[in-house]
Parts: structure tokens; C-alpha cells; sequence
């Protein structure tokens, strides 16, 4: 094999062999370990899903890359509650294969050295800037105490004395108060007046197919409360033995080229003029009667059969009596007479000929 390599002098990026020749990592994963490690300070707190998206790496080739580089130690990830609570997270992507308390040292190794890193830039493991350093000593009881008593410190003759004990208001009933009336057992609720009632099953599949469409096209995000009122219009579908599948390629099939405009709207369409028709009743065709065994008529030892349309006869017996009987009338076509010619036979209807004059 010939070689031929220019080194060049600039805009370049080193290459660990490690990394290069990597056996378990892909194409996609190695490219998009070494762009984002030429990278700079000023673009390396973007996401790594941008940067793929740059390089042409999407959809499943770009979380299979992504699963290569967690699994063998690139890529670390982390979801943290920043100071405004809002929930981020924090990537960190290295050119060596680290473990989580590798990678967790090297952020606390950045965070000491001061780095100002943007909120969904922060390491994994990494402690939050904006948190100030947690007091000195363990956490101590509240002191109680240190104030006499009020009946103590009021004077001998005071001009308000103590009020005297009021009787307690649970011992002693109030008639003006009604009690709570006891609900009647027997009283049933109305339907739709309890929110958090389980839904059917397959109203439930069904409110579960529509908030999936939003993964396989995005003009179509449903929320909660707009699938709950379609729910029954696919449950209908799936009643008419269309799968779930089945639905949801429906659904998301031959969009309009303008494109969706009402998410509800669109769906409801369809789902009410596309609706299959009614699957047909399956016809129980009845099972045979199966006759009884009866006594065969013919000659010969005793035994039984089933007959298949009233036949007093066996299948054997009933051959060998229709070969009897085809031997008995050739032998009465043989002993008659031999039929005459057909001039014989037209003067005996006709009479004799006559003769010319």
C-alpha cells in the first residue's frame, strides 16, 4: 500500500490513535469526537446534538454515535436544576475514556479554577457557582426557653385578670350545629363527575397513539386535554380491529403540501372520514351430525357402520349387491330374443306393401 500525506501547518486538529483506531467506535462517532475537540471556548458550549447537525449526522445515526461515546467513556451526561429552576443538561465530551468519577474531578478541577460557564454548559458532577459555601458545624436544635411564663409576670393586683377555661367545644354539642349528613351508599355517582376515573382500555390506547404523533411529525402535537377529546374517535379504529401501527400510519400519512394547519382539526377529519367499515359478524357454520352405528343387512358375520344417507348397506356389501345385480339383468338381456331389423320391424307396423297395378 502507497502513502502519500502532507502535514499541514495550520487549521488542524491532533488525533489520538486511541480514538482513530478505536474498534467499537463508528465513523459518525470518531468525526464527531475530533470536530468538537478542534472546536473553541466560544462554540463548545453549544449542545452536541447541534454539532452533529452541522456535520450531517441526524436521526439514528447520531444516537447511535452518541450511545458509543457514553458506553465506551467519551461522553458524560448529567440533568441538573439550575439556580432559576429550570432543568438542563450537562454534557462533557473528552478525547480519552473517563469514568463518572473521572469526569465528575474534571469539572470540579474547572469550576476551582473559575471558569463562568453558561447554565446548560455546566459538568456533570460539577457544584453550582451561584450556591455559596455551606456554613461552618453541624446542624444544632432551636433553643426554647429564656421568657417567664405570662400568668408569672403579671403583678398580684392586676387590672386584668386571667380569663377563666372555657368548656371544651368537642364535649359539649352544639344543637344550631347540624352534623355532616352520612352519604347514602345506595346514591350512585353521575357518570363523568369524578376527573380521575380510568379511562377504557382502548380509549386509552387509542389518547396514546395521538400524543405519540408528535415523535413522527411535529405539525401534529396534540395536548393532553385535545387527545382526551379525540380519544374515543380512535378507540373506534382500534374496536374495528385496526391496530395501533396501523393507525398511526394513517394519521401521519400523505400530509397536506401546505402543511397542517390545525393539529385537531386535521385529525378529526380523518379519523371520522377514513373510518373503516364494521367488520362482519363471522357465520358459525353448524358441525356435521355425526349418524350412529348401525347393524349392516348384509350377508355374512354381523357388524356395524355408520351410514352417510339412510343405506342399510356397508360400503363392501353394498358393492358386491350392485355387482349381483348388474350380473342378473345381463343374464336376462342375454335370454331374450335377438331384436328384428328395422324392415321387419316397419312392415309389422305399417302392413304389407302393396303392389302396382
Amino acid at each position: 500500500m502507497l502513502r502519500h500525506a502532507i502535514a499541514p501547518s495550520r487549521r488542524y486538529t491532533k488525533a489520538s490513535h486511541d480514538v482513530v483506531r478505536h474498534p467499537r467506535l463508528t465513523s459518525d462517532a470518531k468525526i464527531l469526537l475530533l470536530y468538537v475537540q478542534g472546536l473553541t471556548a466560544e462554540s463548545a458550549d453549544r449542545p452536541l446534538g447541534e454539532h452533529a447537525r452541522k456535520l450531517g449526522i441526524t436521526g439514528r445515526a447520531y444516537q447511535k454515535a452518541k450511545e458509543l461515546l457514553a458506553v465506551n467513556g467519551f461522553l458524560h451526561e448529567r440533568r441538573e436544576q439550575g439556580v432559576r429552576g429550570l432543568w438542563a443538561t450537562a454534557q462533557l465530551l473528552s478525547n480519552v475514556s473517563l469514568t463518572p468519577a473521572e469526569a465528575a474531578t474534571v469539572c470540579l478541577g474547572r469550576a476551582s479554577e473559575g471558569s463562568e460557564a453558561p447554565e446548560t454548559a455546566m459538568c456533570p458532577g460539577a457544584p453550582d457557582p451561584a450556591v455559596g459555601e455551606p456554613a461552618i458545624g453541624g446542624p444544632v436544635d432551636r433553643v426554647v426557653g429564656g421568657q417567664l411564663p405570662v400568668d408569672e409576670e403579671r403583678e398580684k393586683n392586676s387590672p386584668h385578670p386571667p380569663s377563666e377555661a372555657k368548656p371544651d367545644p368537642v364535649s359539649v354539642p352544639d344543637p344550631e350545629v347540624k352534623p355532616d349528613p352520612v352519604p347514602d351508599p345506595e346514591v350512585k355517582p353521575e357518570p363523568g363527575a369524578a376527573p380521575d376515573a380510568p379511562l377504557p382500555s382502548d380509549v386509552a390506547e387509542g389518547e396514546r397513539v395521538l400524543l405519540s404523533l408528535r415523535h413522527a411529525c411535529r405539525e401534529l402535537y396534540l395536548g393532553a386535554k385535545e387527545a382526551r377529546t379525540l380519544a374515543a374517535l380512535a378507540a373506534e379504529w382500534l374496536r374495528r380491529g385496526v391496530t395501533a401501527a396501523q393507525l398511526r400510519r394513517v394519521l401521519t400519512s400523505e400530509l397536506p403540501d401546505g402543511g397542517v394547519r390545525s393539529a385537531v382539526g386535521f385529525l378529526r377529519y380523518r379519523l371520522v372520514h377514513k373510518l373503516p367499515e364494521e367488520p362482519l359478524p363471522e357465520v358459525l357454520t353448524p358441525k356435521p351430525v355425526v349418524a350412529a352405528m348401525i347393524p349392516c343387512a348384509g350377508p355374512g358375520e354381523e357388524h356395524l357402520f355408520r351410514p352417510a344417507r339412510g343405506e342399510e348397506l356397508c360400503g363392501p356389501c353394498g358393492r358386491a349387491e350392485a355387482r349381483r345385480f348388474w350380473l342378473r339383468q345381463r343374464e336376462l338381456a342375454e335370454g331374450q330374443p335377438a331384436p328384428l331389423p328395422w324392415r321387419e320391424r316397419f312392415a309389422a307396423v305399417n302392413g304389407p306393401r302393396a303392389e302396382p297395378c
